[in-house]
């Protein structure tokens, strides 16, 4: 049976994502959400100090990038860093890396959609209730997109994307004469600690490389199309993030909104009110492809690891007409409702939720990164490159603090869980 009718009888995932389609995912993965809050989070933590942060997290995101990418390429199959894991070091740790990408999304989803809320609040006159509600049906609609199929979803993606890019033009090109010397100074308000925070808050915009990897058994021809994606979001995606990260120092404009909205603040300071409610209502839309794309890419990561028992097996059956794992996705959905609800209830701060989500994040890289470091037989410079990722992954988990407690439990479970499960079978 042909592959995009179904190859077995819980049918066969399709391959349809182009380069196009990948640079789409890849850059609202990395971009969509980070670019939007996290340099006026960073910036509020560590002034000019953060700009440091971004320049060595910018070079450090080719290293990811080409780790995730190379080993996907090697073995083209849905799962990413979850089936790299599995075959890097078993099933323990490989459970360990499901449970954590769960516990990632069930974190982080919920933030970045608040954060939507919150620039929502900017065009419409919302109150705290009504930050969650826009968080909800941003949720909401990304699985309802995704369970239309992914070739749906890539291309809403390709949408959003060019949405983002005109926005962040825009922002920077209307603020850059709003740019002034003075707020370059001092280098390092809050002395060295502060830089390493607002790198654990940064490592959170980077994230995103590992999700394409998690699609990867959809691409039409990973060995080719995987190195030439990499390379345009990755320069593409660099340039852009120090750009935005120079305007909001230089302006100041992470100073307003508790750091979450430097964006309508640069834009009301160029425009007035209605360019701030503007851009705020475009930042909901390019949110909203972030989170569009993490539900599809953590869809698939569920639907993996139930296929292999890590998580239950009812989960790993692929819808034959629409060619997603449906069951997966409506578990993700209902798990990430599950984290807003907390989140409301416990009255979350935007920045402990993002550094939580970081620690369930970095956790999973440094998962990834090690196994690169077994799998991939590279030659010369490219070697290194799963091991720079190690690093960089080790380095930045101290600065998450107690917040990191939220993740380690999860892990260590999950780790326990895959050995049970292997040794039953």
């Amino acid at each position: 049976m042909a592959a995009g009718e179904g190859a077995s009888e819980r049918g066969a995932l399709r391959k349809v994502i182009t380069v196009r389609h990948a640079v789409a995912i890849y850059v609202s993965s990395v971009l969509g959400a980070g670019i939007l809050v996290i340099p006026g989070l960073a910036a509020r933590t560590a002034g000019v100090g953060s700009l440091i942060a971004w320049g060595v997290l910018a070079l450090a995101s080719y290293p990811f990038a080409y780790t995730f990418s190379s080993l996907s390429a090697r073995r083209p199959e849905s799962g990413g860093i979850y089936s790299f894991t599995k075959e890097a070091f078993g099933a323990g740790t490989s459970t360990m890396t499901a449970w954590l990408f769960v516990a990632w999304v069930v974190l982080g989803a919920p933030a970045i959609a608040l954060a939507a809320g919150t620039y929502a609040a900017y065009a419409f006159p919302l109150s705290g209730p009504g930050v969650f509600v826009v968080a909800a049906m941003i949720l909401s609609l990304a699985n309802v997109i995704n369970l239309r199929g992914i070739r749906f979803s890539g291309r809403v993606q390709v949408a959003s994307v060019a949405v983002m890019l005109g926005v962040i033009a825009l922002a920077v090109a209307a603020s850059a004469p709003g740019i002034r010397a003075v707020n370059f100074t001092p280098v390092v308000p809050g002395g060295i600690a502060s830089i390493g925070v607002a790198s654990a808050l940064i490592f959170w915009s980077f994230l995103g490389y590992e999700n394409v990897s998690n699609v990867a058994e959809e691409f039409k021809d990973p060995k080719h199309d995987f190195g030439r994606s990499v390379t345009i979001s990755v320069v593409l995606i660099g340039v852009l993030y120090m750009a935005v990260a120079v305007t909001v120092v230089g302006t100041g404009a992470y100073a307003a909104g508790g750091g979450v909205t430097p964006f309508a603040a640069m834009m009301s300071n160029v425009f007035g009110e209605y360019g701030a409610a503007a851009v705020s209502i475009l930042a909901v839309v390019i949110i909203f492809s972030t989170v569009n794309a993490y539900t599809a890419g953590i869809g698939r990561v569920v639907y993996a690891a139930a296929q292999d028992g890590s998580l239950p097996r009812f989960l790993a059956k692929v819808d034959p007409k629409s060619g997603v794992p449906r069951r997966a996705l409506i578990a993700l959905y209902l798990m990430i409702m599950s984290g807003l609800v907390a989140y409301y209830l416990a009255g979350a701060d935007i920045q402990a939720a993002f550094l939580a989500t970081s620690g369930a994040a970095v956790l999973t890289y440094v998962a990834g990164s090690a196994a690169g470091a077994k799998l991939l037989s590279a030659r010369g410079l490219p070697r290194i490159f799963p091991w720079i990722s190690l690093a960089v992954s080790v380095a930045i988990l101290p600065f998450i603090g107690n917040l990191l407690l939220a993740s380690i439990p999860v892990a260590g479970f999950g780790f326990a869980y895959g050995l049970l499960k292997d040794r039953s079978r």
